[in-house]
């Protein structure tokens, strides 16, 4: 059985500088994100398309739902499989190519988990058990691009 969830964002564009889209350098990338009861999250365009530096671009939020994702599945199957996990870092990179027209599109994103397990008899296991939360990420199933895993495991 199915089971649907749902979810919203807002977002508000105040990136107006006065004078709206009247060219192309006239105005600002800026935006805000929000979620009901959470933190705003300032975001932009990526610098190289005239956005903030400072702010969250769309392609590195993309990263980053791919890369918590995998966070989330890992640490659930690593529950039901007995192994504790206590500590859990990524470094996470991805590559989007611009084509011709303007448009582009992810060609693919490398995830690179540090898992740190409290049982070293348990580090294959723990290693192992990243395929399976690859399979249950929900973000890596709707993307259209591969999503690699490089994971390592040690324990404390």
């Amino acid at each position: 059985m199915n089971v649907d969830h749902s979810y919203a964002v807002a977002l508000t564009w105040t990136g107006n500088r006065g004078s709206g889209t009247s060219d192309y350098r006239s105005y600002g990338r800026d935006h805000v994100l929000t979620a009901e009861g959470k933190p705003r999250i300032s975001g932009s365009s990526d610098p190289v398309f005239r956005g903030d530096r400072d702010r969250w671009n769309p392609e590195e939020l993309l990263l980053a739902a791919l890369t918590q994702c995998h966070l989330l599945s890992y640490l659930h199957v690593a529950a039901s499989a007995g192994v504790v996990v206590v500590d859990y870092t990524d470094d996470s990179s991805g590559t989007m190519t611009q084509t011709r027209d303007g448009g582009g599109h992810f060609t693919g994103v490398t995830l690179r988990p540090t898992v740190t397990v409290a049982d070293p008899s348990q580090i294959d296991l723990a290693q192992s058990l990243h395929a399976r939360a690859a399979e249950l990420c929900f973000i890596a199933a709707s993307v259209n691009f591969p999503v690699v895993h490089e994971p390592r495991t040690r324990a404390v």
